[in-house]
């Protein structure tokens, strides 16, 4: 299994982004299944719709329909933990859907993630643990 976040998601259905061509040809190389939470989903949703309306939002939600990607439930109960990790990242500042992969993370016990954000390089897994980010060229 491998995080997935926003960019990467909205570059695989946008052909006019830099890393298209890259993250399609990486997901087509790399069986293990994309996880992401609904908050990297939803503003990846919403890129879609301003740059390419119903479209390309139809194009991404068919990755979910041919499971392509996979949602990752928030629990309630994780609610204060992902308060704490956006004060503790309040520097570089951290936003929910990067708090939920970290989350995520932490639940499912994976540390590989296709992100093109820098600061899953500073990011921690239980405080303590490094994500291995995926480089894709463009």
């Amino acid at each position: 299994m491998i995080l997935c976040d926003t960019a990467p998601l909205f570059s695989l259905v946008d052909k006019s982004q830099p890393r298209h061509q890259s993250v399609k040809i990486f997901i087509k190389n790399n069986p293990s299944t994309l996880i992401t939470t609904w908050a990297c989903f939803t503003e990846a949703m919403y890129l879609c719709l301003m740059r390419g309306g119903w479209f390309m939002q139809n194009q991404l939600g068919q990755l979910l329909v041919q499971k392509i990607i996979k949602l990752y439930p928030i629990d309630e109960k994780y609610h204060p933990r992902l308060l704490f990790l956006m004060e503790k990242y309040k520097d570089r500042p951290m936003d929910l859907a990067d708090a939920t992969l970290v989350l995520t993370a932490e639940q499912i016990r994976i540390n590989n993630i296709l992100t093109f954000d820098s600061d899953f390089f500073f990011y921690r897994i239980n405080d303590t643990q490094n994500f291995n980010v995926i480089n894709l060229e463009n």
